[in-house]
């Protein structure tokens, strides 16, 4: 776990801030800056984009609209995390979100919109994102952007998958 202030300070390096559209999206438009635990904030803001989203579309779009909002999440998330870390210096900074969002979103792929599904995708993401099993975990090691993104990707693959379980075998009616 890394520590940090929630300001972005601009890079001892180079000496220069993270462009706003970066500090915008990886933040999830300030999301991230929510003390204590940003990621946690992340992944409710995420749910609550989620919810209100798929109340605004036909049931039968919910999953393509959905994902195309996690293709854009990934897509526009990483270049952001990566200028986050190099205008920070700091190889994971905690108030990037975009990759919680991104993975909270995987995992509530194809699951209806209700409180069950939001309560138990929050808890499954969370849990797979904290405890990173294989190979979870050895994905932070790729470079900036990519390392913060894909582990919290992979996180939401496995989130889904017991989601996907637990509603094909009725355990969330």
């Amino acid at each position: 776990m890394t520590t940090e202030t929630s300001e972005t300070p601009a890079s001892p390096a180079t000496g220069t801030t993270a462009p706003g559209w970066a500090r915008t999206i990886a933040t999830f438009f300030g999301a991230g800056r929510i003390q204590p635990g940003p990621g946690t904030w992340g992944s409710l803001c995420a749910i609550l984009l989620w919810v209100i989203t798929m109340d605004l579309t036909l049931t039968k779009w919910q999953p393509e609209v959905l994902g195309v909002l996690i293709v854009l999440a990934i897509a526009f998330g990483i270049p952001a995390a990566t200028q986050m870390c190099r205008s920070t210096g700091i190889k994971d900074p905690g108030f990037v979100v975009i990759d919680e969002v991104a993975g909270q979103w995987i995992t509530l792929l194809l699951a209806p919109v209700t409180w069950k599904s939001a309560a138990v995708g929050f808890i499954l993401f969370r849990g797979f994102d904290m405890v990173k099993p294989p190979p979870v975990r050895q994905l932070e090691r790729l470079p900036e952007g990519t390392g913060i993104v894909a582990d919290d990707v992979a996180a939401g693959i496995y989130a889904l998958a017991i989601m996907q379980f637990l509603l094909h075998f009725g355990f969330l009616r």
